[in-house]
């Protein structure tokens, strides 16, 4: 014996028709070639209409930032990722430069996920505790994440750690935020304080008082000398970084401010969360005026302007919920709601830089990346996977053909057709490879089997 297994003809049959789903990859190259061409000659911007062969005019999301800003609200679900060990992810963001998407763990861990292909490239103990903030400086050169002991660490771009500061907080950090030009940030706890750093020598600058309960979130404005906070105690509260003084303070609020973040492109709007289960987008041009309050039956969780387009923001829901607004468009309804995005409370969401790519993360132990849809993809915009209108098993694996395309139905998307085609047959007949004996164990196969196509594959 010879250690070698003889298989019948008709199990090496078996094994060659087995298929092998294809991993997605989002690459931006194409379309800002084909950008950089159309600027160079002074060519219009195509119009995207709703036909397939309109894909390759898709164009890089800051070319939609004033027109065609649906084009930019990534709905389709590309992929999910988890740790093999996995730890509930309290804090997710990309790399300045949008190549891959650092992941930080309950237990203290960063791991890096390629913003591309998806997969896995690294994972690192950070911290002794749960990761609970990470920020990147605008320029990019540098990162600072904050624990559950309320300890700061800053990192450089290859995660080699520069400095610590022990005990920054007494209690765990919440956010983190850079000033404009990168000299100072900002850092908030839930000791009721906030306190604003000097970056150059790691120096307690500033102590912000006046909350009187854990502090959830701080941001600083893009443009100005101007911090904004968010309390467990109702309230957001405005503060000059010079003075360390509160200059103003919204009571709009009937439970804890979850999150509040200035508009990130020119600083105009101020959008906030909170447990009263409503979100308010205000106006700091105009004395904090109130533009509009969205409220839900679900408690809202984490909120992110777009990057680009300096109307839509994206919210993230308690039951797992993903919704896109545009303030242009409709100021109380979202334009697009994925309603079963994750199957537990969603605690952290990120865009990359580009604009192109969601990743959002849950405590469902996992990361599951959005992307823009192509035109005619009824799935982006009616998953079954993901809007709880599941016919059958065979909707869980339709995300695995990067060519799944489906019409729309009263049940979300439209049940496999029936009209007696056998792709089995007809793929395993153009198969040169395989001898004709296979062929005939194929074709007597698959003539018990019930014909059905399977999308983006066959004729």
């Amino acid at each position: 014996m010879d250690g070698h297994y003889h298989q019948e003809p008709q199990f090496q049959s078996a094994v060659a028709k087995k298929y092998v789903s294809q991993r997605r990859t989002v690459d931006m190259s194409s379309p800002y070639t084909r950008a950089y061409y159309l600027k160079k000659y002074g060519l219009a911007t195509p119009t995207i209409q709703p036909e397939t062969s309109y894909v390759a005019d898709i164009l890089p999301p800051d070319v939609y930032q004033s027109t065609d800003r649906i084009i930019n609200v990534p709905n389709k679900f590309t992929h999910l990722s988890s740790n093999k060990v996995k730890h509930v992810i309290p804090a997710i963001t990309w790399t300045p430069e949008g190549r891959r998407l650092v992941v930080a763990t309950y237990s203290g861990e960063f791991s890096l996920w390629s913003g591309s292909s998806f997969n896995f490239e690294s994972i690192m103990q950070a911290h002794d505790t749960s990761v609970t903030a990470m920020e990147y400086s605008h320029a990019g050169d540098w990162m600072i994440s904050g624990d559950a002991d309320g300890t700061i660490k800053i990192w450089q771009p290859n995660f080699n750690m520069v400095k610590e500061l022990d005990k920054a907080h007494t209690e765990c950090i919440r956010d983190i935020a850079f000033s404009k030009n990168d000299s100072k940030f900002v850092t908030c706890s839930d000791d009721n304080i906030l306190k604003i750093w000097n970056f150059s020598n790691g120096k307690q600058e500033r102590t912000l008082s006046g909350h009187h309960w854990d502090v959830k979130s701080c941001d600083w404005h893009p443009e100005m000398g101007l911090i904004v906070s968010a309390s467990k105690d109702n309230l957001i509260k405005l503060w000059d970084p010079r003075s360390g003084q509160c200059v103003s303070t919204l009571l709009n609020f009937k439970h804890t401010v979850l999150k509040t973040k200035f508009q990130p492109t020119k600083g105009n709007l101020l959008a906030a969360i909170s447990k009263d289960k409503s979100c308010r987008v205000f106006d700091i041009r105009y004395h904090m005026k109130e533009l509009t309050v969205i409220r839900d039956e679900v408690d809202y969780m984490t909120l992110l302007w777009h990057p680009t387009n300096e109307s839509m923001f994206t919210i993230a829901s308690y039951d797992g919920a993903i919704k896109h607004f545009d303030i242009l468009q409709n100021l109380e309804e979202p334009q697009q709601v994925i309603p079963y995005a994750h199957d537990k409370c969603i605690t952290s969401l990120s865009y990359n830089p580009v604009g192109h790519i969601l990743a959002s993360a849950a405590k469902d132990r996992t990361i599951r990346f959005w992307t823009r849809a192509r035109p005619v993809d009824p799935n982006a915009y009616d998953d079954p996977t993901y809007n709880n209108n599941k016919i059958n098993g065979w909707f869980y694996g339709i995300n695995n053909c990067i060519n799944a395309v489906r019409e729309k139905s009263e049940f979300g998307a439209a049940p496999p057709p029936t009209d007696g085609n056998d792709n089995f047959s007809t793929m395993s007949n153009s198969t040169a490879t395989m001898s004709q004996t296979s062929n005939a164990i194929n074709q007597a196969d698959d003539s018990r089997l019930p014909g059905f196509s399977l999308p983006g594959l066959g004729n």
